[in-house]
Protein backbone atom coordinates (compact mmCIF):
# COMPACT_ATOMS: atom_id res chain seq x y z
CA UNK A 1 0.00 0.00 0.00
CA UNK A 2 1.22 3.56 -0.73
CA UNK A 3 0.90 6.21 1.69
CA UNK A 4 1.37 10.11 0.27
CA UNK A 5 2.00 13.07 2.84
CA UNK A 6 1.21 17.01 1.55
CA UNK A 7 1.01 20.18 3.13
CA UNK A 8 0.09 22.34 0.62
CA UNK A 9 0.06 25.32 1.94
CA UNK A 10 -3.49 26.51 0.02
CA UNK A 11 -5.24 23.65 -1.85
CA UNK A 12 -6.60 26.05 -4.74
CA UNK A 13 -2.81 27.58 -5.36
CA UNK A 14 -1.29 24.75 -5.16
CA UNK A 15 -3.24 23.13 -7.75
CA UNK A 16 -1.64 25.32 -10.12
CA UNK A 17 1.73 25.14 -9.14
CA UNK A 18 2.23 20.74 -9.30
CA UNK A 19 -0.63 19.61 -7.20
CA UNK A 20 -2.77 18.67 -9.87
CA UNK A 21 0.33 16.38 -11.66
CA UNK A 22 1.26 15.41 -8.50
CA UNK A 23 -2.41 13.79 -7.85
CA UNK A 24 -2.73 12.40 -11.37
CA UNK A 25 0.77 10.54 -11.57
CA UNK A 26 1.19 9.38 -7.36
CA UNK A 27 -1.06 6.16 -7.73
CA UNK A 28 -0.82 6.53 -3.86
CA UNK A 29 -3.63 4.72 -2.10
CA UNK A 30 -4.15 7.00 0.17
CA UNK A 31 -3.14 10.74 -0.27
CA UNK A 32 -3.18 12.93 2.62
CA UNK A 33 -3.20 16.88 2.85
CA UNK A 34 -2.32 19.69 4.67
CA UNK A 35 -3.85 23.48 5.10
CA UNK A 36 -5.73 22.73 2.55
CA UNK A 37 -7.23 26.76 3.56
CA UNK A 38 -10.95 25.59 2.11
CA UNK A 39 -14.03 26.17 4.26
CA UNK A 40 -15.79 23.84 2.50
CA UNK A 41 -15.40 20.47 0.42
CA UNK A 42 -14.19 21.50 -3.43
CA UNK A 43 -16.85 20.44 -5.53
CA UNK A 44 -14.67 19.94 -8.81
CA UNK A 45 -12.05 18.54 -6.58
CA UNK A 46 -12.45 14.82 -8.23
CA UNK A 47 -9.38 12.52 -9.11
CA UNK A 48 -10.49 9.00 -11.47
CA UNK A 49 -10.94 6.26 -8.48
CA UNK A 50 -10.80 8.42 -5.22
CA UNK A 51 -13.24 9.36 -2.69
CA UNK A 52 -12.35 12.45 -0.41
CA UNK A 53 -12.63 13.43 3.33
CA UNK A 54 -12.61 17.23 4.27
CA UNK A 55 -12.25 18.60 7.39
CA UNK A 56 -12.42 22.49 6.88
CA UNK A 57 -11.56 25.13 9.48
CA UNK A 58 -14.49 27.64 10.53
CA UNK A 59 -11.85 30.62 10.17
CA UNK A 60 -11.52 31.76 6.34
CA UNK A 61 -9.12 30.73 4.75
CA UNK A 62 -7.21 29.07 7.60
CA UNK A 63 -5.47 25.53 8.17
CA UNK A 64 -8.07 22.34 7.07
CA UNK A 65 -7.13 18.93 6.13
CA UNK A 66 -8.57 16.27 3.47
CA UNK A 67 -7.36 12.59 2.26
CA UNK A 68 -8.24 10.80 -1.19
CA UNK A 69 -8.55 7.16 -1.01
CA UNK A 70 -9.30 4.19 -3.20
CA UNK A 71 -10.75 2.05 -1.05
CA UNK A 72 -13.37 3.36 0.91
CA UNK A 73 -12.75 3.30 5.16
CA UNK A 74 -15.30 1.32 7.43
CA UNK A 75 -15.91 5.00 9.11
CA UNK A 76 -14.45 7.99 8.97
CA UNK A 77 -13.57 10.43 11.95
CA UNK A 78 -13.36 14.46 12.25
CA UNK A 79 -10.85 16.09 15.33
CA UNK A 80 -10.07 14.86 18.31
CA UNK A 81 -13.70 15.30 19.83
CA UNK A 82 -12.40 17.94 22.20
CA UNK A 83 -14.17 21.66 21.09
CA UNK A 84 -11.31 23.27 22.13
CA UNK A 85 -9.56 22.31 18.83
CA UNK A 86 -12.09 20.81 16.47
CA UNK A 87 -12.82 23.94 14.80
CA UNK A 88 -9.40 24.02 12.58
CA UNK A 89 -10.29 21.22 10.57
CA UNK A 90 -6.83 19.37 12.01
CA UNK A 91 -7.47 15.98 12.21
CA UNK A 92 -9.26 13.39 9.91
CA UNK A 93 -9.52 9.39 10.95
CA UNK A 94 -9.77 6.99 8.49
CA UNK A 95 -11.01 3.65 10.21
CA UNK A 96 -10.09 0.18 8.15
CA UNK A 97 -10.54 -3.15 9.50
CA UNK A 98 -7.08 -3.75 9.99
CA UNK A 99 -5.66 -0.46 11.11
CA UNK A 100 -6.34 3.47 11.53
CA UNK A 101 -5.01 6.04 9.08
CA UNK A 102 -4.79 9.71 10.94
CA UNK A 103 -3.56 12.98 8.73
CA UNK A 104 -2.75 15.78 11.28
CA UNK A 105 -1.83 19.01 10.61
CA UNK A 106 -0.74 20.41 13.88
CA UNK A 107 -1.05 24.02 15.15
CA UNK A 108 2.52 25.99 14.93
CA UNK A 109 3.10 28.20 17.96
CA UNK A 110 3.96 31.12 15.57
CA UNK A 111 5.87 33.55 15.88
CA UNK A 112 6.32 35.47 19.61
CA UNK A 113 4.73 31.73 20.43
CA UNK A 114 1.64 33.57 20.33
CA UNK A 115 0.10 30.20 20.00
CA UNK A 116 2.39 28.32 22.77
CA UNK A 117 0.02 27.01 25.23
CA UNK A 118 -2.84 26.16 22.56
CA UNK A 119 0.16 23.97 20.55
CA UNK A 120 1.03 22.20 24.00
CA UNK A 121 -2.56 21.45 24.94
CA UNK A 122 -2.83 20.29 21.59
CA UNK A 123 0.20 17.48 21.82
CA UNK A 124 -1.50 16.68 25.26
CA UNK A 125 -4.68 15.64 23.77
CA UNK A 126 -3.22 14.05 20.63
CA UNK A 127 -1.57 11.67 22.31
CA UNK A 128 -4.39 10.33 24.28
CA UNK A 129 -6.13 9.99 21.60
CA UNK A 130 -3.22 8.76 19.29
CA UNK A 131 -2.98 6.06 22.39
CA UNK A 132 -6.84 5.10 22.60
CA UNK A 133 -6.89 4.12 18.69
CA UNK A 134 -3.80 2.09 19.29
CA UNK A 135 -5.48 -0.16 21.77
CA UNK A 136 -8.02 -0.75 19.22
CA UNK A 137 -5.56 -1.09 15.95
CA UNK A 138 -2.42 -0.35 14.36
CA UNK A 139 -2.27 2.88 13.66
CA UNK A 140 -0.55 4.90 10.92
CA UNK A 141 0.09 9.21 11.47
CA UNK A 142 0.71 11.31 8.56
CA UNK A 143 0.69 15.02 8.25
CA UNK A 144 2.74 18.11 9.23
CA UNK A 145 3.49 18.11 13.01
CA UNK A 146 5.25 21.69 13.21
CA UNK A 147 8.49 20.65 14.59
CA UNK A 148 11.43 19.08 13.97
CA UNK A 149 12.51 16.03 16.05
CA UNK A 150 16.54 16.11 16.34
CA UNK A 151 19.48 18.14 15.18
CA UNK A 152 19.41 16.11 12.13
CA UNK A 153 16.11 17.23 10.79
CA UNK A 154 17.11 21.05 10.89
CA UNK A 155 19.91 22.70 8.60
CA UNK A 156 22.61 23.94 10.68
CA UNK A 157 22.07 27.77 10.10
CA UNK A 158 18.69 27.91 10.93
CA UNK A 159 19.77 26.94 14.69
CA UNK A 160 23.28 29.26 14.16
CA UNK A 161 21.19 32.37 15.87
CA UNK A 162 18.66 30.95 18.03
CA UNK A 163 19.37 27.49 19.51
CA UNK A 164 15.59 26.88 20.47
CA UNK A 165 13.17 28.54 18.14
CA UNK A 166 9.69 28.13 17.45
CA UNK A 167 9.47 24.68 15.97
CA UNK A 168 12.56 23.11 17.48
CA UNK A 169 12.06 24.67 21.83
CA UNK A 170 12.44 21.54 24.04
CA UNK A 171 8.78 21.25 24.82
CA UNK A 172 7.73 21.15 21.21
CA UNK A 173 10.07 18.17 20.61
CA UNK A 174 9.09 16.47 23.50
CA UNK A 175 5.89 16.13 22.86
CA UNK A 176 7.32 13.67 19.53
CA UNK A 177 9.17 11.98 22.13
CA UNK A 178 6.08 11.41 24.37
CA UNK A 179 4.21 9.51 21.42
CA UNK A 180 7.72 7.29 20.42
CA UNK A 181 7.79 6.41 24.09
CA UNK A 182 3.68 5.39 23.74
CA UNK A 183 4.70 3.37 20.85
CA UNK A 184 5.31 4.68 17.49
CA UNK A 185 8.31 4.85 15.42
CA UNK A 186 9.20 7.67 12.92
CA UNK A 187 9.63 5.47 9.87
CA UNK A 188 11.41 7.96 7.55
CA UNK A 189 14.41 7.25 10.59
CA UNK A 190 13.53 3.53 11.26
CA UNK A 191 14.91 3.43 7.80
CA UNK A 192 17.50 5.99 7.27
CA UNK A 193 18.48 6.99 10.98
CA UNK A 194 21.65 8.57 9.31
CA UNK A 195 20.50 10.43 6.31
CA UNK A 196 21.46 14.03 6.75
CA UNK A 197 19.73 17.23 4.80
CA UNK A 198 16.80 15.39 4.08
CA UNK A 199 14.14 17.99 4.36
CA UNK A 200 10.52 18.53 3.33
CA UNK A 201 9.63 22.01 4.49
CA UNK A 202 12.21 25.32 2.93
CA UNK A 203 11.72 28.82 3.81
CA UNK A 204 10.44 30.72 0.78
CA UNK A 205 12.49 33.75 1.72
CA UNK A 206 16.29 33.38 0.62
CA UNK A 207 16.49 30.40 -1.95
CA UNK A 208 16.41 28.18 0.33
CA UNK A 209 14.61 25.72 -1.16
CA UNK A 210 16.83 25.50 -4.38
CA UNK A 211 20.08 25.43 -1.62
CA UNK A 212 18.13 22.99 0.28
CA UNK A 213 18.40 24.84 3.47
CA UNK A 214 15.09 23.37 5.25
CA UNK A 215 13.34 21.29 7.82
CA UNK A 216 12.02 18.28 8.04
CA UNK A 217 8.53 18.45 9.63
CA UNK A 218 6.53 16.27 8.16
CA UNK A 219 6.34 12.77 9.35
CA UNK A 220 4.74 8.84 9.20
CA UNK A 221 4.75 7.47 12.56
CA UNK A 222 3.43 3.73 12.93
CA UNK A 223 2.71 1.80 16.23
CA UNK A 224 5.79 -0.53 16.98
CA UNK A 225 4.27 -3.51 15.66
CA UNK A 226 4.13 -2.41 12.15
CA UNK A 227 7.66 -1.42 11.36
CA UNK A 228 8.75 -4.85 9.78
CA UNK A 229 5.96 -4.08 7.02
CA UNK A 230 7.42 -0.77 6.14
CA UNK A 231 9.09 -0.82 3.09
CA UNK A 232 9.92 2.08 1.88
CA UNK A 233 9.46 6.27 3.18
CA UNK A 234 11.01 9.06 0.16
CA UNK A 235 11.09 11.98 0.55
CA UNK A 236 10.05 14.14 -2.82
CA UNK A 237 11.70 17.06 -2.52
CA UNK A 238 11.76 17.86 -6.22
CA UNK A 239 8.10 17.97 -6.41
CA UNK A 240 6.98 21.57 -6.45
CA UNK A 241 3.83 23.20 -5.66
CA UNK A 242 4.13 24.17 -1.56
CA UNK A 243 6.26 25.47 0.70
CA UNK A 244 6.37 21.40 1.78
CA UNK A 245 7.18 18.38 -0.65
CA UNK A 246 5.52 15.15 -0.29
CA UNK A 247 6.45 12.02 1.63
CA UNK A 248 5.43 8.80 0.61
CA UNK A 249 5.56 4.98 2.44
CA UNK A 250 4.80 2.02 0.99
CA UNK A 251 3.86 -0.43 3.56
CA UNK A 252 2.34 -4.07 3.21
CA UNK A 253 -0.91 -3.21 5.43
Amino acid sequence: MKLSTWNVNGLRASLNKGLSDYLQTSNADIIALQETKVNEPVENFILNNYSTAWNCGERLGYSGTACLFKKDPVSVIYGLGDERFDKEGRLITLKYPSFFFVNVYTPNSQGGLKRWYYRLAWDEAFTKYINKLSSELPVVICGDFNVAHKYIDVYPENLSNDENPSGFKEEERDGLDRLIESGFTDAYRFLHPDKERAYTWWSNRLNKRSENRGWRIDYFFVTDELCDKIQSVDIQANIIGSDHCPVEMVINL
